[in-house]
């Protein structure tokens, strides 16, 4: 059994981590500190004993014993990472600090969950590792893209000068359920928008592409690029189905029955206009591939919202 570590563990995503490695019966410390993560979603884990939660917050240090460890904690809508820029920087760049020491300490593996907001407005499509990225450093969401960009270099350093064992992913746009409710993401920002009746938010013409990935393959994926040896990263994670947002805005109204309207409003500073990963690395490595479409998984993620706006 191994000891495993997931910190943003009752997040999104995270949660759905936790559940899946308590269920592989590993022993797994969902560490968070609650700012977007939420109780009610790791609130099933709670009957399990190889299940349990400190909260903490990973800019502060912490002493623990572990095999494993993936750091997700950060505010990752803009709704939230915006609210409080440099604690944003700070849950980056020093939470990941703290973690890579504490990796370094114990000789843990370590998987830092980056992200594709790194490659910026993107001059390349669809975009590969190899990419660089066009990062405005002082714009409203340098917060979160340059700091997780530093995050990345905080890992390849530690690599290489204390020979930490480290696995860096950079996650596309992911949902499913646990999402929150007002975290600003466009996908449950539509569901909301839709099933409440309401307008629909359409930022720009809504001709800028996404890639839209249901949240079970994604963490499929992490755990299966932690397990293999050949590769430290970094590495696309998502689906590269490509969709305007146009296009979401209308399955989502098509699925909810909704009388919403679709309105326009003017595009935010910084907003990628495209937006698709490159998955040939994560294909060759792990035989990755995402196996949930998007009526699909926007199906079980609407039924998720209902539940949570009507029970």
């Amino acid at each position: 059994m191994k000891t495993i570590l997931v910190t943003g563990g009752a997040g999104f995503i995270g949660s759905h981590l936790c559940d899946v490695l308590v269920k592989q019966g590993n022993y797994v410390i969902c560490l968070d500190n609650f700012f977007t993560g939420r109780k009610e979603n790791i609130k099933h884990l709670l009957d399990y004993d190889n299940f349990e939660i400190i909260r903490h917050d990973i800019i502060d240090p912490i002493k623990l014993e572990v095999d494993e460890i993936y750091n997700l904690a950060c505010p990752a809508s803009p709704v939230h990472y915006q609210y409080n820029a440099i604690k944003t920087l700070k849950t980056s760049i020093l939470g990941t600090m703290n973690m890579l020491g504490l990796a370094k300490r114990v000789k843990a593996k370590i998987l830092q969950a980056s992200t594709s907001e790194v490659y910026g407005d993107p001059q390349i499509h669809p975009q590969p590792e190899t990419y660089r990225g066009n990062v405005n450093p002082i714009g409203p969401r340098a917060c979160y893209d340059e700091g997780k960009r530093a995050a990345e270099t905080l890992c390849f350093d530690y690599h290489r000068q204390h020979n930490v064992d480290i696995r860096v992913i950079r996650i596309f746009n992911t949902y499913g359920p646990n999402m929150q409710i007002n975290d600003g993401r466009v996908v449950s920002n539509f569901i909301v928008q839709a099933l409440k009746n309401e307008d629909i938010t359409v930022y720009g013409d809504g001709k800028q592409t996404r890639s839209f990935c249901y949240v079970s393959d994604l963490v499929r994926g992490m755990v299966d690029f932690m397990n293999q040896d050949k590769h430290l990263g970094p590495i696309n994670l998502g689906n590269d189905g490509e969709f305007t947002i146009l296009e979401l805005a209308e399955k989502v109204i098509k699925l909810t029955n909704s009388k919403s309207k679709i309105v326009f409003k003017p595009l935010p500073e910084d907003d990628p206009l495209q937006r698709k990963p490159d998955l040939t690395l994560a294909r060759k490595l792990i035989h990755y591939e995402p196996t949930i479409p998007l009526e699909e998984g926007l199906i079980k993620t609407i039924e998720y919202f209902k539940k949570r706006l009507y029970a």
